[in-house]
């Protein structure tokens, strides 16, 4: 086995956590908890109105809870103004 390379390494990924979302054409929108329902599901109050919202994947897999009256960020998709995913919590 000597001077043979094994395979199998494991790689590390580069990573960048303070990077602006990739989803550019998202509409961003900051509003207020105001109802939380079953299912992950929230009600955020926003100028343009409530908006149904649930949590983007990277907040569910750093575990960020979001509870009644937070301050937080929705991103809405341009073609229904009505549903949303909730990209940040204020502190």
């Amino acid at each position: 086995m000597a001077g043979k390379k094994r395979g199998g390494g494991r790689r590390r990924k580069n990573r960048d956590f303070n990077r602006e979302d990739k989803r550019d054409d998202h509409v961003k929108l900051e509003g207020v908890v105001s109802n939380v329902f079953a299912g992950g599901q929230f009600e955020v109050q926003t100028d343009a109105g409530p908006v149904r919202a649930q949590l983007c994947g990277r907040m569910r897999k750093f575990r960020i809870r979001v509870i009644l009256g937070d301050h937080v960020t929705v991103a809405l998709s341009p073609y229904d103004l009505t549903h949303g995913m909730i990209v940040f919590r204020a502190k």
